[in-house]
């Protein structure tokens, strides 16, 4: 279903040409790996490098009588090679070219989801930059705090996608590893040579140490970790839902030319793409923990894993990749009301300056007590009449004994919270 969204590349990773197309990569470099060590003839490796191809539905034919893929595929490759197929495979077991096969597709589809990343990291900090004086109330709670700017929100998720990248980055680096080790890991009818060059040549390290299987560990880590970006995605994508409500409306979704938002209603522009992206890292999160699972195997490898990874590996990759194209056009796109951001940061006339008051009153020595019950004092009558909270604070005797109108007057000024947005920017390389 998400397939047919997704960038072509992404969605060829996993498709059975790729896959088998490995295979017999892996094959060919072992078979390679062996002449040079003297045990196969070169002629029938120059032979089977010559010769070697599959048919995809020819291997899935044969399957149907072996009940075994790798089989089916080896007999496949056979046809097509003749007698020096007899070379092929060698001292290795399936999972040798299964799982070293699966760190191929794993660091390809890292790879894609690393650059998808840096875009819209690039697109983040263009936007912070944009909105980078640009106030707007800050909410604790869902209720209204102190003033920030929308540069800072969108500067916030800039750093923690520099994080998603990092992470991906070193995901990678842990699954790409392969092994031709043999039956349980032994090498007992293989040479690590053979491994070494394998793997070297395919891009990847050789496991340490393994069984007759990589261990899972490895592709746990993986897989948590795009279940980490997807929630940094929907970290974003909740932003935008509640930004775009109704009673909010600082920020929405592009709304383009002949969409629709309901069947019903024609007035309709719903948050359609961040609650799209709130539903997905669902699915993430899901098959992260299905990849936990397959840790835990008897002795030195059952297959309880395997059909589970037939399913979640593909579809945790697919799915992010289309996450991520979402994404990365919904914050390029985003349009933004500051108009309405300072509308907004005025509904409660004042109250958000209240710790301003109090740090005020302390700076004259004033008890932190005191002084937080004489602030509370008129900011609930703010509350309460809405008469704004500048106004309380100058009837208030008590108040103006301690501060002066001028100096009311300064902590009342928007540009005060701004005094420290560069330096932040400056620490995240924004600046």
């Amino acid at each position: 279903m998400i397939a047919r969204y997704t960038r072509p590349d992404m969605a060829a990773i996993w498709a059975d040409q790729n896959r088998f197309a490995i295979w017999l990569e892996i094959e060919i470099l072992a078979c390679e790996a062996q002449a040079q060590l003297g045990e196969i003839p070169q002629e029938a490796v120059d032979e089977i490098r010559a010769k070697a191809s599959f048919d995809v539905e020819r291997i899935l034919e044969i399957e149907e009588v072996t009940k075994h893929d790798v089989i089916a595929f080896t007999t496949n490759v056979a046809e097509y090679v003749g007698p020096a197929s007899r070379f092929i495979h060698l001292g290795m077991t399936s999972s040798d070219v299964l799982d070293t096969c699966l760190g191929v597709q794993l660091k390809q589809a890292g790879e894609l989801l690393l650059a998808d990343l840096i875009v819209l990291r690039d697109i983040l900090a263009r936007r912070a930059q944009e909105f980078k004086y640009t106030v707007c109330i800050g909410r604790t709670h869902g209720i209204h705090a102190e003033p920030t700017t929308f540069g800072l929100k969108l500067a916030l998720w800039y750093e923690e996608c520099k994080r998603s990248i990092d992470r991906l980055q070193r995901a990678i680096d842990v699954v790409a590893v392969g092994q031709i080790s043999g039956a349980v890991g032994t090498f007992e009818h293989l040479s690590p040579k053979v491994e070494e060059y394998v793997c070297e040549r395919l891009g990847l390290r050789p496991a340490p140490v393994s069984t007759q299987v990589i261990q899972r560990d490895r592709h746990a880590e993986f897989l948590s970790t795009l279940a980490i970006i997807g929630s940094f995605l929907e970290k974003i994508a909740t932003e935008v839902r509640h930004l775009q409500r109704t009673e909010v409306r600082e920020a929405e979704e592009y709304f383009s030319k002949g969409q629709k938002g309901s069947s019903a209603m024609p007035h309709k522009r719903n948050p359609i793409i961040s609650e799209r992206l709130c539903g997905l890292a669902r699915l993430l999160r899901g098959n992260a923990m299905a990849a936990m699972e397959n840790n835990a195997l008897w002795h030195e490898r059952d297959i309880s894993h395997s059909s589970v990874e037939r399913v979640i590996c593909p579809d945790s990759t697919i799915t992010l990749d289309y996450m991520l194209h979402l994404a990365n056009g919904m914050m390029e796109n985003l349009l933004v009301y500051p108009e309405t951001m300072k509308k907004n940061l005025e509904l409660t006339h004042g109250l958000p300056f209240s710790q301003s008051v109090l740090l005020a009153l302390v700076r004259r020595d004033v008890t932190r007590e005191d002084a937080y019950r004489m602030v509370q004092r008129n900011a609930m009558r703010t509350w309460e009449t809405k008469i704004p909270l500048r106004t309380t604070l100058g009837e208030d005797a008590e108040i103006t004994a301690l501060l002066s109108t001028n100096e009311l007057d300064a902590i009342f000024d928007d540009a005060r919270m701004l005094k420290n947005v560069d330096a932040i920017f400056a620490r995240i390389g924004l600046a």
